[in-house]
């Protein structure tokens, strides 16, 4: 029996909605504030965003919050008959991806969730103090994916998708969406501090070995920076 996430991309919009099928009893976990509209029978949950129980999940939820800037609770949507509809738009302009779990499973970036099917899982996995200091965009904690369903990721513009057989590849972190678990990964600063500031690349991540990775073609923070001239602050006079 295949419970396998049942979803459509509606590839007609610029800026795609996904709209998910759930069965009776069947739950998705989605991005906070994602959702655009729902059936009846479709209930939205609050949940921690943290796997676990008890104490060491509350400290997991609050420990990705302060160190990522995500929030510290996901959204679960479960449904109490078999025609639930939940239909779901991403916070910024991009693609969406469907990544399918099982034989392969993933790390993502901060931003990048949008859904998880219900039967998958997934762990806040904490990075070495290293990663954690250099990765803007990953923090002490890093999601990644467990057991069978489907992954749906977002961007900030276009998706690629880069094979690695064994080379390596050094990309900028503010445009890494997602990666295969398999890949060893070392996010640092490209050559030293002073050469960053120097040629305006910062931090980068490194992977080497065997998967995938995905990479958006717009960088967030690097568009901020762009609007910053326009944007009209209160001076407080």
């Amino acid at each position: 029996m295949d419970n396998r996430m049942k979803y459509t991309i509606d590839s007609n919009m610029q800026f795609p909605m996904v709209e998910i099928a759930l069965e009776a009893g069947e739950s998705a976990y989605i991005q906070q504030g994602s959702m655009v509209y729902h059936t009846p029978s479709v209930a939205l949950n609050t949940r921690l965003n943290a796997r676990g129980s008890g104490l060491g999940k509350l400290v997991g939820a609050l420990g990705r919050a302060m160190t990522s800037g995500e929030s510290m609770f996901i959204t679960e949507a479960v449904s109490s008959s078999d025609d639930g509809k939940l239909a779901l738009a991403p916070s910024m302009p991009g693609q969406v991806i469907a990544l399918e779990l099982g034989a392969k499973q993933y790390r993502l970036n901060d931003g990048a969730f949008l859904a998880l099917d219900g039967s998958a899982q997934y762990k806040m996995e904490r990075q070495s103090v290293g990663r954690a200091f250099f990765g803007g965009q990953g923090g002490f904690f890093v999601m990644t994916t467990e057991g069978e369903g489907t992954l749906l990721a977002n961007s900030f513009g276009s998706i690629k998708k880069i094979e690695l057989q064994g080379e390596s590849i050094t990309i900028d972190n503010a445009h890494v969406v997602a990666w295969s678990r398999d890949l060893n990964y070392d996010i640092h600063l490209e050559n030293g501090f002073l050469q960053s500031i120097g040629t305006g690349e910062g931090i980068v991540n490194t992977f080497s070995g065997y998967g995938e990775i995905y990479v958006q073609s717009l960088n967030l923070e690097t568009f901020a920076s762009a609007l910053q001239p326009f944007i009209v602050t209160n001076t407080g006079n």
